[in-house]
């Protein structure tokens, strides 16, 4: 198998690379049978000996104004999907089609360095880790003003007041543009993150886990805050997490994977209340109940075995080891597509018409 980092051809220009492809009208950004793959050497010459299927073939697509959330358990793909989508990665294979805001749609894929960094001040990222990800040598006007001093965008005086409305924006105090990075709490360096990702008036941002190192009380703070932006500055989120409860909060819609594979996909009310794929169905038992009555009623499902190794995945569906539905022969020997099953709820399961699965009966709670 080629290297991950490797595709055929020459480096592609934007201009090569707007496409009349069909994309869906009503989306921003649509990723198609998105792949990334790491490879795995061994020996004394460290030779490929197989490669860590990430990412292995997920189909999404994100309207403009939403927010979608990406959730699975750990290790499960959706950071490195993330990462292709901003281009951090270059994917194996697939295509990013990104709509611009003359209406034409590109492929960011194939993209070269030159020619994504337009479409870097479109698309931006805010960090999981509010402690790691910002220089503790720079003070936070470079922090903040970086990206617009790389891009050319302000200098001088007109920089220093642009990082000082961001600030405000993101509820911390001008004067504080002069502090360094250990002089905040985590939720004030998030704050600082988030302004950061703003700096290039972008249109959507990719939230890496933007709220799991957060206590609870901050971690709501800045779910509001994350709410208040986006309405001001029309914005569109990719909200990657693993906590379901933070997910219905303020996610339009979910998407959810499982080694490396989109299993599911809906609008959170339909996705939470009707879950037609079993590994949603175990989840979402996970999410806490603020009713004492439905929480003790409540079943919570317990996988048995362990989540198979992304390098040696099992074949057809990639849960049925662990799903109590596998049927023993098409589960096991077919891989299911992911298919609407009904209008905009997509799901990759043999028999997702057939089960009737336990959904969230009351809204959950933060945790």
């Amino acid at each position: 198998m080629a290297d991950p980092q490797e595709r055929n051809g020459s480096a592609a220009t934007a201009a090569d690379q707007v496409t009349d492809s069909p994309m869906r009208s009503d989306a921003m950004l649509e990723v198609r049978d998105l792949r990334m793959y790491f490879p795995v050497r061994a020996g004394f010459l460290q030779r490929v000996v197989n490669h860590v299927r990430a990412v292995d073939g997920v189909n999404l697509f994100i309207r403009p104004g939403e927010t979608l959330g990406l959730v699975g358990e750990s290790g499960c793909g959706k950071t490195t999907t993330g990462r292709c989508i901003i281009r951090a990665y270059k994917p194996l294979g697939g295509r990013i089609l990104y709509r611009r805001e003359d209406g034409d749609v590109v492929d960011l894929a194939p993209l070269d360095d030159q020619s994504l960094r337009a479409y870097h001040r479109q698309i931006r990222l805010i960090f999981q880790d509010p402690y790691s990800s910002l220089n503790p040598r720079m003070p936070v006007v470079d922090l903040v003003g970086e990206p617009m001093k790389v891009n050319k965008v302000a200098r001088g005086q007109e920089l220093e007041d642009r990082v000082a409305d961001l600030l405000r924006r993101v509820g911390l105090r001008p004067e504080y543009m002069k502090r360094y990075p250990h002089a905040f709490s985590g939720g004030e360096r998030q704050r600082i993150g988030i302004a950061r990702a703003l700096a290039l008036d972008p249109r959507l941002v990719i939230c890496d886990e933007a709220v799991s190192a957060l206590d609870v009380s901050v971690r709501a703070q800045i779910l509001n805050l994350l709410e208040d932006l986006q309405q001001e500055f029309h914005l569109t989120y990719l909200f990657i997490a693993h906590d379901l409860s933070v997910v219905e909060y303020i996610c339009d819609r979910v998407a959810v994977m499982y080694v490396g594979k989109l299993v599911e996909l809906a609008s959170t009310d339909e996705l939470f209340a009707q879950p037609q794929h079993p590994y949603t169905e175990a989840l979402l038992s996970a999410v806490p109940q603020p009713d004492p009555l439905i929480r003790d009623q409540k079943q919570r499902i317990v996988l048995e075995g362990e989540v198979p190794d992304p390098a040696h995945p099992p074949g057809g569906c990639y849960f049925h080891p662990r799903c109590q539905y596998s049927d023993g022969s098409s589960c096991v020997n077919e891989t299911p597509a992911l298919r609407e099953t009904s209008p905009v709820h997509f799901v990759a399961c043999h028999y997702a018409e057939k089960l009737s699965l336990a959904g969230v009966v009351a809204p959950g709670v933060m945790g």
